[in-house]
């Protein structure tokens, strides 16, 4: 990292946020250089099968570049997934078979007015790139794709790029009915997503359609960058189960689960209470944003039962998400501690999926069970690999200063 900026402040920008002022991340620009795709991939046109896979950008807003991912292969099954992140963490495919999918998996660009979505939609990429399979798809480019990958640490990385003169989808779309009927139903974005969520609509697929404009009030449709939808759709799923457990009993005792993938490790503790969660991450040294840090580099995000968060932050977005998923499975509320490792391991930000694919599948585990909040606490910090103490240090609970609940002062 440049000289003079702390790791504290590149863990909570992880390089898109800006918040060194420089116009630029150099550590991610460093990164992209090594990760270029060895071979260049020839011509100027691309023909094959869209995974679904779409990004909507943010540089130029209002207007920005949607990128259409058109890897050459015609076997539905290869091409599906590339765009498949539960499937990578069900067979935890390894980070860097991860990267290489997406430095090979060529991409069109088109610049959209985000106030204009419906022009997508009639380009046939919307229903494309929400298409519960594969679509033939074929583009002419201005010149051969950048053998260069986009990460920016919330979404997926995109692959080769280069600016596309003409995108044709050659194939049908096939969309969950559901879906292909709330596209054209004038409702507010938040009923949209929790009817597509009831209808078993998968999180990515609800996440592409508010970032393609396809959710929301007719009139006041607007594209999304993907980056920001990700989040926006976490945070609505959030209050809408959150709304859900509104009435339902506390948990009943005291679990710590445990996960681990991609060089991430996660150690989740639930206890009673009425929905509060703490979000801690544990950054260790000579790691992607911590190169120069000798210490641990820990950043907190905490927030309270009404779901009121001291920090926005896509990473707790997600896990609060898969979290409050298996509370409402079990119609039980519980305050939620979450610790995530980052190990020098997790070299490459490949996006959020990760975060909710790994707490998902660490909650379907059993869990281990304690008698006290005070147990499980030295049971989950005696599991980390940084010093405890520092970790501790920044959380409140974990330090063993208890927050005063208006139940303490009832009779």
């Amino acid at each position: 990292m440049p000289s003079g900026i702390p790791p504290s402040l590149c863990v909570r920008c992880k390089g898109y946020k800006r918040l060194c002022g420089l116009p630029r991340c150099p550590i991610m620009e460093r990164f992209q250089a090594q990760v270029a795709a060895a071979a260049r991939i020839p011509g100027r046109s691309l023909s094959g099968l869209t995974p679904p896979g779409v990004v909507v950008g943010e540089h130029g807003y209002p207007r920005v570049r949607v990128y259409y991912a058109i890897p050459p292969t015609r076997d539905p099954g290869e091409a599906a997934y590339r765009e498949a992140p539960a499937e990578w963490a069900a067979r935890r495919e390894p980070l860097g078979r991860i990267v290489e999918l997406r430095a090979s998996t060529p991409t069109a660009a088109v610049e959209a007015p985000v106030r204009d979505p419906w022009r997508l939609y009639e380009l046939e990429l919307t229903p494309a790139a929400l298409s519960s399979r594969p679509v033939d798809s074929e583009a002419s480019l201005s010149k051969p794709p950048i053998p260069r990958l986009r990460f920016d640490g919330v979404t997926k990385p995109v692959g080769p790029t280069a600016p596309a003169e003409r995108v044709r989808v050659t194939g049908s779309p096939s969309l969950h009915s559901r879906l292909e009927s709330v596209i054209w139903d004038d409702a507010r974005a938040m009923e949209a997503v929790e009817e597509l969520y009831d209808a078993g609509v998968d999180v990515y697929t609800i996440q592409r359609a508010l970032s393609l404009g396809a959710l929301g009030s007719l009139r006041r449709r607007r594209l999304v960058p993907t980056r920001w939808a990700i989040t926006a759709v976490d945070d609505m799923l959030a209050g809408i189960l959150r709304r859900r457990l509104r009435d339902k009993p506390w948990l009943d005792g005291v679990e710590v689960y445990t996960a681990s993938y991609l060089g991430n490790r996660f150690t989740i503790i639930l206890h009673p209470g009425p929905g509060a969660f703490e979000w801690v991450e544990a950054w260790h040294p000579r790691g992607l944003w911590t190169r120069t840090a000798r210490e641990p580099t820990v950043w907190r995000v905490s927030e309270n039962a009404l779901g009121e968060a001291s920090a926005v932050d896509g990473g707790f977005s997600a896990a609060r998400t898969a979290v409050l998923e298996a509370l409402a499975r079990r119609g039980r509320r519980a305050d939620v501690v979450i610790i995530r490792e980052i190990t020098p391991s997790y070299y490459a930000p490949v996006g959020n999926w990760h975060i909710r694919e790994t707490v998902k599948a660490a909650l379907t585990r059993p869990p281990a069970r304690f008698g006290s909040l005070e147990e499980a606490v030295a049971y989950a910090l005696s599991r980390l690999e940084v010093d405890p103490a520092r970790v501790a240090a920044a959380s409140p609970l974990l330090r063993g200063v208890r927050q005063a609940r208006i139940t303490d002062y009832m009779g």
